[in-house]
């Protein structure tokens, strides 16, 4: 079987990713040197930098794959379900799951914000799971489930709340308690009618 070059650089791409993800999740992103994932990824160092030029372009991409596979979790389970507002909890809650797997509490949570800077983390947050929950609280305003109100504030308010509580879940707080403080706080949002 004859493997195109286009292929070839697909594979590699994707080993330098599996293995860049495998040791910023495990190690962190300062400890981790370009070189050395290149090895174990089974290619040249200069292969690792044509792909991606240095250990931060590694980072920037891996960050960007598990902020991608994050968006889909969440979307997945919010659809899942036919209700608005089930919708949302469900998406809140995939979301505060996510902070138990190792690579979205170390890559996504720790790291991204001190490696990328603030705007950059927070451009590909919006892309992905951000994106989401914008849309979410924006169906929720035009059904009448929740006051009608400028929805980016009120989003950026929410992710803020669920980056730092899955965050603390990560770091050994209590998913069930978190669970039930995200339904109080969301409780606080539907209209009374």
């Amino acid at each position: 079987m004859v493997v195109s070059r286009a292929e070839q650089r697909a594979v590699t791409r994707q080993a330098l990713l599996a293995e860049g993800r495998r040791r910023f999740a495990a190690d962190g992103y300062h400890r981790v040197v370009l070189a050395e994932v290149a090895r174990a990824a089974g290619v040249t160092k200069g292969a690792a930098y044509h792909h991606f030029d240095s250990k931060a372009g590694l980072f920037r991409a891996t960050v960007r794959q598990v902020q991608q596979e994050l968006g889909e979790r969440v979307a997945s389970a919010a659809e899942r379900h036919e209700d608005l507002w089930e919708q949302l909890r469900a998406g809140c809650r995939a979301f505060l799951a996510a902070g138990t797997d190792p690579a979205v509490r170390r890559i996504l949570l720790v790291d991204a914000p001190a490696v990328l800077g603030w705007d950059e983390w927070r451009a590909l947050d919006e892309e992905s799971s951000a994106r989401h929950l914008t849309e979410a609280l924006t169906a929720l305003a035009e059904a009448g489930v929740i006051d009608d109100q400028p929805v980016e504030p009120l989003a950026r308010l929410l992710s803020g709340a669920l980056n730092e509580t899955a965050l603390w879940i990560a770091r050994g707080g209590d998913p069930q308690a978190a669970e039930q403080a995200l339904d109080r706080l969301l409780a606080g949002l539907r209209t009374s009618a």
